[in-house]
């Protein structure tokens, strides 16, 4: 796709008009899927236009978020498009200040997570992902020489503010990262596991919200469902028992507070980490006795697909679903308490 021209003038008043013109009305196209195609590509450029000029950009940003199930092709037209990603990106390091001390407002965080929603777009397309993993030479002056996307996100997930804001902004973070790795491919996992995103992600799993929680869960089943990034955890002993301790702790306070959606990652991660022998043996005496009992019986009742992974999960470790301990080898004479 040919890049496009920075053509917008740049002397509109801060908060004017951005918004992209309404397709008129009328007209033999009116009926044409084709003419009707045409429109929505013209409003699309349009509005990835006035993301290049800092006094339209904020309305382009919520117009495009809103829209952009709607667009075909968005992700290269956000790509290929002069300066777009640049823009994205200062929206991102724009609120960087306010991170630490919290101070972020709704207004900010809505802002930033239109930009988040963009760059998922872009994370989630085939044209584009890899391309989003590793940019050459976008900005010269700005930026380093090569750039690493994600790792832009990375200061959201790191924030420990339960304010609605920042809830937002690590949900819509995690997002992006979800859209990386919905794929399956082991050198997105390669990449993410070269960063920090496993401790990030426990971190969100520890205090986040549900949501965030079970995005965050998902990252890691992914992570784990690759063989890269299960030889990875179940390396040391202390990776495994760091991932092992927080599903432990999600584990017991979905006894508390039932999550299906939540749990049924959690079963899987566990499933998957019985597949590592030594992570297997480890299960064996630091798996919740709450996975062994009766007490997830009535969350699981409705999913199939979770209980027959449970049921695979509890023969693979060798224990019946009754409360036990055993002795086990591998990890276990590293394990900590």
């Amino acid at each position: 796709m040919t890049n496009l021209p920075p053509s917008l003038s740049m002397n509109a008043a801060f908060g004017g008009s951005g918004a992209a013109p309404p397709p008129s009305p009328g007209g033999s196209s009116q009926s044409s899927p084709g003419g009707t195609k045409d429109r929505k590509m013209a409003s699309a450029e349009q509005l990835v236009l006035e993301l290049s000029n800092p006094d339209l950009r904020e309305n382009a940003l919520l117009e495009l978020s809103k829209k952009r199930e709607l667009f075909q092709d968005l992700a290269p037209l956000l790509w290929n498009s002069f300066g777009t990603i640049a823009a994205l990106l200062q929206e991102i390091v724009s609120i960087y200040p306010v991170l630490s001390p919290p101070n972020l407002t709704p207004a900010q965080s809505n802002r930033v997570c239109n930009a988040l929603a963009l760059l998922q777009c872009v994370a989630s397309h085939p044209d584009t992902r890899m391309l989003f993993l590793n940019v050459p030479n976008l900005w010269s002056i700005t930026f380093s020489s090569t750039a690493h996307i994600p790792l832009y996100l990375y200061p959201f997930l790191n924030t420990t503010s339960k304010s609605r804001p920042f809830e937002y902004l690590r949900l819509t973070s995690l997002g992006v990262i979800g859209a990386l790795v919905k794929v399956d491919d082991t050198e997105v996992i390669s990449f993410l596991l070269s960063t920090e995103i496993i401790p990030l992600c426990l971190r969100t799993m520890e205090m986040g919200s549900e949501l965030s929680k079970t995005v965050a869960t998902f990252i890691v089943q992914k992570i784990l469902l690759d063989d890269v990034g299960l030889d990875y955890i179940c390396t040391t002993a202390e990776r495994f028992f760091a991932v092992g301790r927080v599903l432990g702790n999600m584990v017991a306070a979905l006894a508390e507070q039932p999550s299906s959606r939540l749990l049924k990652h959690i079963i899987r991660c566990y499933l998957r980490l019985s597949d590592n022998p030594r992570a297997c043996d480890a299960l064996r005496s630091c798996l919740p006795d709450m996975l062994r009992d009766a007490t997830f019986s009535n969350c699981l009742r409705e999913d199939l697909t979770t209980r027959r992974w449970l049921q695979q999960l509890l023969q693979n470790v060798g224990v019946s679903r009754v409360p036990t301990l055993q002795a086990g080898g591998g990890f276990d004479h590293m394990m900590v308490t």
